[in-house]
């Protein structure tokens, strides 16, 4: 062979080489180019996100400045808006684009492989109302739409509560969750925690102070809450008088559940007077027997532990003490609860004028 014919044979096989080679090269390099954030950055993508949508937005957000470069490698992977795994995702500075794909690259079990979890927190909601408010600022959820979820008749029948029972699923706290979690994620979650809670220890303790389900309980520890919110110290003595109500057929005649009853009216008015607490409510106790049918705020496992060990105690009257700190003068008789209630609406009277 010729030494022209061997300088063509090894120059094709130069360029043969460098067209296997060279794509491959480059992708390496495209690969290699970094994300140009200075710290650490939240990225969030909410639902079917198509590759070039992902790039628009890690451009738009200053965290790639090549999207040709991030795209090429992306679809060199195969990522498109099936594998690419909605979330939240904490981008470091100098993430090359090999990382940022591989973390946004949907895994077995349905997250991304850098995915994150955010911390959902709902505390002091009087309903599941302002409870979904909250979770939605958490989540990539709509407070409308979890509301309605959770009061779908499937949903209720699955979980096995009423409306009126509903709020007794959610116990208050701080939870570990994927920001893309939906509205039956959310829900089951919130079973799950519901039915760790309630261990063969509290279950044992609801019949031992004369209540039925946990549900009960947790309608009780919502009063207890509603009634002292300050100082925990009350709780279980609160408990103890109320479950002896309960215990003798004394209506409770508590205040927050006629106010429960009327919502958002009452709010700033000190003086509760009797057409306040002539409403006919289910929940109001100074109508109806027993507790009403559901909770009147969500309290928190604290205040229900309260109730299941509730103070052994014989009263059945409290009333707030003639003093701005927030605690109670208990009673067994209702002639030592009189004389209670007199003085705190001396003091009240008194406080009053001193305003005008």
């Amino acid at each position: 062979m010729s030494k022209g014919k061997l300088i063509i044979i090894g120059v094709a096989i130069g360029v043969l080489g460098l067209i296997f080679v060279l794509p491959k090269a480059l992708l390496y390099l495209a690969g290699n180019h970094k994300s140009i954030n200075s710290s650490p950055q939240a990225f969030y993508i909410s639902g079917n996100m198509e590759l070039n949508q992902l790039a628009d937005q890690l451009m738009k957000e200053k965290l790639i400045d090549d999207v040709t470069s991030f795209i090429s490698v992306g679809e060199y992977k195969g990522l498109n808006s099936q594998t690419i795994a909605a979330g939240k995702y904490l981008i470091e500075p100098g993430t090359n684009y090999r990382g940022l794909l591989n973390g946004f690259t949907k895994n077995a079990n349905g997250n991304g492989n850098a995915e994150v979890e955010v911390e959902v927190t709902f505390n002091n909601c009087r309903d599941i109302y302002q409870m979904a408010g909250k979770v939605a600022k958490c989540l990539d959820v709509d407070s409308t739409k979890l509301v309605n979820y959770m009061l779908s008749g499937t949903t209720l029948s699955k979980l096995g509560f009423s409306v009126e029972q509903l709020p007794a699923l959610f116990i208050p706290d701080s939870y570990q969750m994927y920001w893309d979690s939906n509205e039956e994620m959310f829900v089951e979650r919130m079973a799950k925690e519901f039915k760790n809670f309630w261990t063969t220890e509290r279950k044992n303790k609801l019949s031992k102070i004369g209540l039925d389900t946990p549900s009960q309980a947790v309608t009780m520890a919502s009063i207890v809450y509603s009634e002292q919110s300050v100082n925990s110290d009350e709780w279980p003595i609160i408990a103890g008088l109320y479950l002896n109500r309960v215990k003798q057929g004394i209506r409770l005649q508590s205040d927050p559940t006629f106010k429960f009853c009327w919502g958002d009216q009452l709010k700033g008015v000190q003086r509760l007077l009797e057409v306040h607490r002539n409403i006919d409510c289910p929940y109001n106790t100074y109508k109806m027997n027993g507790l009403p049918p559901g909770p009147i705020c969500l309290p928190s496992p604290k205040v229900v532990d309260a109730v299941l060990n509730r103070a052994d105690v014989d009263y059945i009257y409290m009333c707030a003490k003639p003093d701005y700190s927030g605690r109670h003068n208990f009673a067994v008789s209702g002639a030592e609860h009189m004389r209670n209630a007199d003085a705190f609406q001396s003091w009240l009277a008194a406080e009053l004028r001193k305003k005008k």
